[in-house]
């Protein structure tokens, strides 16, 4: 190799070193001042009862889309168990600045439970909604941030922001269907189809589910967290949690947002 060609090939190699030193930099760099645009349309999913102790149960995130008055969200989020009392009233805690909290009474518009997914309505003064972008927007290797409320209350009710990547966009797994397992649960996943979800790199916990997964850049919702990958119990996803999670793509939020508002 004569000089000239050395010398060129360690200048290429140079400028890949600092462009690779550079990129994460320039993928965070707007991250600040969108979380300051996603944080005000992301709320507190739960249960209240007043005779509960403590009264308000959460359960996970949402956050307000369409006309300001709905809220997406998990379905699994905002179904009742079958120990759970029936006199509990579902609502969202709204910030009103700071740490501060206001309970809204919500009810169910829409239970899409192909996708898991819930469109609530609130009352009250419409919220600021985040942007849903279109199903062909996210690309793996995308960097990407989720926001939520991980491990509930444990960590106090302030909203909490991950960076993530986009790993893999995938068709979700459908159950192995045999003679012994064929529980109406299963009969309709299997008519259902399969659909393509997001496997993210970033570490989500049980808190997280219903939050929005958004560009860094811009806060356009991509996507609904989702399935969290979790080995063992609850107990040791607090300190073994595996790294990975996933989301639903927003195209499916959208197709429920547009039954009840159009557009």
């Amino acid at each position: 190799m004569t000089r000239f060609s050395f010398a060129r090939c360690s200048l290429f190699a140079l400028v890949a070193l600092v462009a690779s030193l550079l990129m994460p930099q320039r993928v965070w760099a707007d991250l600040p001042d969108t979380i300051d645009k996603v944080k005000p349309s992301v709320v507190i999913v739960g249960f209240y009862r007043s005779t509960d102790t403590p009264r308000f149960g959460m359960r996970g995130t949402g956050f307000a889309v369409g006309n300001g008055h709905l809220i997406a969200t998990n379905a699994h989020v905002v179904q009742t168990r079958p120990d759970e009392a029936a006199d509990r009233s579902l609502v969202v805690q709204v910030s009103v600045g700071g740490r501060q909290w206001q309970m809204r009474s919500a009810t169910v518009v829409e239970l899409d439970a192909a996708h898991d997914l819930a469109l609530l309505k609130i009352d009250g003064a419409a919220l600021p909604t985040l942007e849903l972008e279109d199903g062909d927007a996210a690309r793996e290797g995308q960097a990407v941030a989720m926001m939520g409320f991980p491990i509930g209350g444990a960590l106090g009710f302030s909203p909490v922001t991950h960076r993530a990547m986009i790993s893999s966009i995938t068709p979700i797994s459908l159950p192995a269907a045999n003679g012994q397992q064929l529980s109406p649960k299963v009969i309709r996943s299997l008519r259902a189809g399969t659909f393509n979800i997001f496997q993210l790199d970033g570490t989500a916990y049980p808190g997280n589910s219903g939050g929005p997964l958004f560009d860094t850049g811009t806060g356009a919702v991509l996507g609904v967290v989702n399935m969290v990958f979790v080995k063992g119990t609850k107990e040791s996803v607090l300190t073994h949690p595996s790294g990975i999670s996933y989301a639903i793509p927003s195209i499916y939020v959208r197709d429920l947002v547009r039954r009840h508002v159009g557009g």
